[in-house]
């Protein structure tokens, strides 16, 4: 669960990096300094907000009963598996193009006032705060050794992503954020398709669907003859794929179904798109 864990806490951390980062920059940049509290501010709600989301998934889960929990898991791990693939289409299409159209938005904010300000930093860093938590909580949720490893995971994630956006901010980092998000993006659809057969693990010990004694594979029993080696292994594939020790045959099929359509459309080369025509309001933002 660590390495899946850090891979999103990277990779949903520099997108909040940078959205962050291009805000003050640009800020800065045309001479109001005076709007960076207001962003300000409305960073540091949408990060209380993210926060709170958890905390209430949490609570809200430890309250239920057995097959109560694990219906509500099994729908949560499958809403996030669709997030975070949505998201990683739109970054992949979009990316190019997310400086003009952010800027772009902070200018229109600028002629209405510090509420308008503060709005776009909580919609902007809002959304992948949301994206974070909900994926973490079932990660967390369907982790068999606790909640130290993948909160352990996630952090140190986006420790790396604070760092590397400051990096980015200061011009004292170039990365090829294309390249980034392509192999982040490919990483993550891996870690989401565990997360999509666990989900409907759950919605099969819910009684939602039958087969919860139909195994289709025990990776544990095979890295037992590996001795002491094998249970690092086995750790570090179930860390890396999600997986449970015993794998259903509809956790498994749901697994693929999953994994191999999805990771060949955003594989695939992208068709040549241009951005929309900017508003007046974006053109300076553009060009500047």
């Amino acid at each position: 669960m660590l390495l899946g864990n850090f891979l999103i806490g990277l990779r949903e951390g520099l997108e909040a990096a940078l959205v962050v980062s291009i805000l003050i920059a640009y800020l800065v940049k045309t001479g109001n300094r005076r709007a960076l509290l207001p962003v300000w501010t409305g960073i540091a709600v949408a990060i209380a907000v993210s926060v709170a989301f958890g905390i209430v998934l949490s609570a809200a889960s430890s309250e239920m009963q057995f097959k109560t929990q694990e219906l509500f898991g099994g729908v949560l791990s499958i809403l996030a598996v669709g997030l975070v693939t949505w998201m990683v289409f739109w970054m992949r299409r979009t990316a190019r193009f997310m400086k003009a159209e952010l800027e772009g938005k902070l200018e229109g904010a600028l002629d209405v006032g510090p509420l308008a300000l503060a709005s776009v930093a909580v919609l902007a860093v809002g959304r992948e705060g949301l994206e974070t938590a909900l994926f973490l909580w079932t990660n967390i949720s369907n982790s068999s050794e606790g909640s130290a490893q993948p909160i352990t995971g996630a952090l140190l994630g986006i420790a790396v992503a604070v760092a590397l956006g400051y990096l980015l901010y200061r011009g004292g980092l170039k990365i090829n954020l294309k390249r980034f998000f392509t192999w982040t993006g490919a990483a993550l659809i891996v870690v989401a398709a565990g997360v999509f057969g666990y989900g409907f693990h759950d919605l099969q010990e819910a009684e939602v669907f039958p087969g919860l004694g139909s195994v289709a594979l025990e990776p544990h029993r095979f890295f037992a003859h590996f001795g002491s080696a094998g249970d690092w292994m086995q750790t570090a594939f179930q860390g890396v794929l999600n997986v449970t020790p015993q794998i259903t045959w509809l956790q498994l099929i749901m697994w693929a179904a999953y994994l191999v359509p999805v990771m060949a459309l955003f594989l695939r080369p992208a068709s040549p798109s241009k951005p929309a025509a900017p508003s007046k309001a974006a053109e300076p933002a553009a060009t500047s």
